[in-house]
This record gives C-alpha cells, sequence and structure tokens, in this order.
C-alpha cells in the first residue's frame, strides 16, 4: 500500500476510534447502542478518511494534508486502548503505542497473526472483511499477567486509489480486566470473609451472653472473658485487613510498577522493624546483602509488606534460632534478563512436600491450631505471591522437614538506559 494511502487510513482510523470512544461516552445520554456507535463511527472514519486523502474543492480554506495526518496521528496515539489497523490478508499497517505495549512483537507489514494467536480475532477479521458489518469478540491473555479485553472489529472505507477502495479492517481492544478482577474480588471477600469470621463472631456472642448471664458478677471471669474477647476481635481485625490488602493487589497486579526502587534499602528497613519481635521469641536475624544498590521497578509499600511476611513467617513458625535474610544477583553472567534474589531462611521443623504447593492459597494452613496462636490470617504468603506476580518476579518455596525452610523471591533487575 502506498504511504499516502496508509496515512490516509490511518487518518480515517483515527478518527473512527475518537468518534467510537465519545459514542460509548454518552451511551447513557442517547439511546445508542455500542454495535450502532461502532457502525456511525467507522462510517464518518471512512468518510473523514477520504477526505483527507483527496483535497475537497467546496471548501475555500482547508488545512495542509500533512497537518492533518499529524493531529490524526497524534489523536491515536493519546488513545490509552490499543488500536490496529489490518489490511484485507490481515498485514499490519499501523498499530498505535498502547498496542504496541501490549503485543511487543507486532511489526508493520508482517501478518498480525504473527504478534496474536487468536483464532476467534482472526476468523472476525474475516467475518467483518465478507459481511461489512463489526463484531465484538473477547481476548485474553495470560502472560505475564491474565488480562481481558474486548475487542471489537469494524471494515474501514478507504478512498479511491491503487487498492481499488477495498477496505481495510480496524482493531479496537478495550481492557476489561480491572472490571473483572473487581467483580471478583467483591465475591471473593464476601465469600471469605462470611467463612473466616464466622467462628470469631460465634465465640464473641458466646462470651457476650455468658457476661450477660451466669458470669454477670464474677470479676475474675469478666476479666479472662474479656482478654479473649479482645485477642478475636484484634483477629478480625487483622484478617479484614489482610483481605483487603489482598483484594487491592489483585486488582492491580495486571499493572506493572514503574518507580525506581532500591530493593536493599527495603530489605534492611523492615529487618530493622522485626528486631523486636525476633528479640522476644529469641530469634536471630542475619542479614546477608551487599551495600551496593539493588535497583528494581517496583511499588515500595508492596515490596515492604513481602519482606514482613516473610520475615515475620520465618520467626514465628521457624521454631527459634537463626533466620537469614539475603539479597543477591542471580546470575551476574546473565545479561539479557538478571534478577535479585531475595531469600528468608530458617533452621525450624520444615514442611512437607504435599502442603508445599498450596501454601499460596488463601486461607490454607499447615498447622491450623498453630497458626491462630500465633495470630496468623492464612493470607501471607498468598500476598506475597501476588505482589511478587505484579512485579514480573517468581516466587519459590523449598522445604526438608527439620531441616528448616527457605522462601525465594525473585525480581527484575532494573538497567536504566545508559547502564545497558
Amino acid at each position: 500500500m502506498a504511504r499516502g494511502a496508509r496515512r490516509s487510513a490511518w487518518s480515517g482510523a483515527a478518527v473512527a476510534v475518537a468518534v467510537l470512544a465519545a459514542a460509548e461516552i454518552v451511551q447513557g445520554a442517547v439511546d445508542m447502542s455500542l454495535a450502532g456507535s461502532a457502525i456511525l463511527a467507522l462510517a464518518l472514519g471512512g468518510a473523514i478518511g477520504s477526505l483527507i486523502g483527496r483535497p475537497h474543492t467546496v471548501i475555500p480554506v482547508e488545512p495542509d494534508a500533512s497537518e492533518r495526518h499529524s493531529v490524526a496521528e497524534a489523536l491515536l496515539a493519546n488513545i490509552p486502548d490499543p488500536v490496529i489497523l489490518v489490511d484485507r490478508r490481515a498485514v499490519v499497517i499501523e498499530v498505535n503505542p498502547a498496542a504496541r505495549a501490549l503485543l511487543p512483537n507486532l511489526k508493520l507489514r508482517h501478518p498480525l497473526s504473527f504478534a496474536l494467536r487468536a483464532p476467534e480475532i482472526l476468523d472476525g477479521i474475516e467475518e467483518v472483511l465478507r459481511t461489512g458489518q463489526p463484531l465484538k469478540t473477547l481476548y485474553n491473555t495470560r502472560v505475564p499477567t491474565e488480562r481481558a479485553f474486548e475487542v471489537q472489529i469494524g471494515a474501514l472505507p478507504m478512498p479511491e486509489g491503487p487498492a481499488g477502495g477495498q477496505p481495510n479492517v480496524v482493531l479496537f481492544l478495550r481492557d476489561l480486566t480491572s472490571a473483572r478482577r473487581l467483580e471478583a474480588m467483591r465475591v471473593d471477600f464476601v465469600a471469605n470473609a462470611s467463612h473466616e469470621l464466622r467462628t470469631p463472631l460465634a465465640s464473641l456472642l458466646g462470651f457476650i451472653e455468658t457476661l450477660q448471664g451466669p458470669a454477670r458478677n464474677d470479676t475474675a471471669a469478666r476479666e479472662r472473658f474479656l482478654g479473649i474477647m479482645r485477642m478475636q476481635a484484634l483477629r478480625m481485625t487483622r484478617l479484614i485487613d489482610d483481605l483487603l490488602s489482598l483484594s487491592r493487589i489483585e486488582l492491580r497486579e495486571h499493572v506493572a510498577p514503574t518507580r525506581v526502587e532500591d530493593l536493599a534499602q527495603i530489605v534492611r528497613q523492615m529487618v530493622d522493624t522485626q528486631g523486636p519481635l525476633a528479640r522476644n521469641r529469641g530469634v536471630t536475624l542475619v542479614v546477608e546483602a551487599t551495600d551496593e544498590p539493588h535497583p528494581i521497578l517496583g511499588d515500595r509499600d508492596e515490596l515492604l509488606r513481602v519482606v514482613e511476611n516473610l520475615v515475620e513467617n520465618a520467626v514465628k513458625y521457624g521454631g527459634g534460632g537463626t533466620v537469614t535474610v539475603s539479597l543477591n544477583r542471580e546470575d551476574p553472567q546473565n545479561l539479557r534478563k538478571p534478577r535479585f534474589v531475595l531469600a528468608v531462611s530458617d533452621n525450624g521443623p520444615g514442611i512437607a512436600a504435599e502442603h508445599i504447593p498450596r501454601l499460596t492459597e488463601r486461607f490454607y494452613r499447615v498447622d491450623v491450631a498453630s497458626s491462630r496462636d500465633q495470630g496468623g490470617t492464612g493470607l501471607g504468603l498468598a500476598i506475597v505471591k501476588h505482589i511478587v506476580n505484579r512485579h514480573r518476579g517468581r516466587l519459590i518455596i523449598e522445604s526438608v522437614p527439620d531441616e528448616g525452610t527457605t522462601v525465594k523471591a525473585l525480581l527484575p533487575e532494573h538497567r536504566s538506559e545508559a547502564a545497558a
């Protein structure tokens, strides 16, 4: 396709997508279905694209064609959702920055199937070209995290030219991940909260009834029961806090952090914070890390939570002795994807192999009674797993019965362009 025709098509696509977005915004104010707005948008886009491709003789004053192309491309570049323009052979003509970020393998003048292996989308393109009617389909990704998109596919009429006026196809991908995660978060929160809060609530009600009845005038029993009730209330508070934290982390898991943080400084800060807890339990905390910076792209609060949960678990369930927190580079020779390894090790009783795959499940406990006695909620490692996933890392748990446990978080090292 000639450069001029391609730019004209891309300009039309920009206008089409802009009109489609505007129609969706005002959908609540005007009675227009999404399919209808898509048809209107594509029709307007084709018409305006034709005007861009051919100077209009009726309008006496018209901006320069190159200026219009620049405005259209700038408009499309600022649309936050991925937009892809392909020809009748499903060869990529143009893409906006959001599409490149979602599909790094997209290349101009290469088939779309090289970067997007989704039969429902490729079949949808053929159907749109055959019928001329827009359609919608769903597209899900699982790497690096699960994301869901609604793909709107529509034919884009082309101006007369070497292509003979045959339509191209524009794909508009709308991200549904946050909406779906929010719905799943609500469902999970209600289910988990109702299940885990039932026991402490029943205990509180039982003690309250006892204090109102047989133990009404028993001072010693009242003091003992109030202490137990306080512990149950604190347990419910911790549980709700952890559930809310986990839900917030899951909601943003598909959005990678962009701020540079020093992992070594975070580790030292949290180990110092956990020092009093370790001393109270007779545990020695040892930090093995160099003084050099360990830069990663991360969320500081979430990384602090990772170190806190791992160290707290080792101190509480490691059986005393020594807990070692180490931070190293995984493989200095691997310059393509260097990673830091944050490892927390104890020399406690260890964990049987059959439990290890389930340790990051919500509320899974190897020893339920011991976990509750220690004030655990069963959500600590689940929170760690989702934070590590958000940081595009990997969580590894290694344990041998009677020899101790090591939990490793492998996090990608950040290298500036100058250093790279």
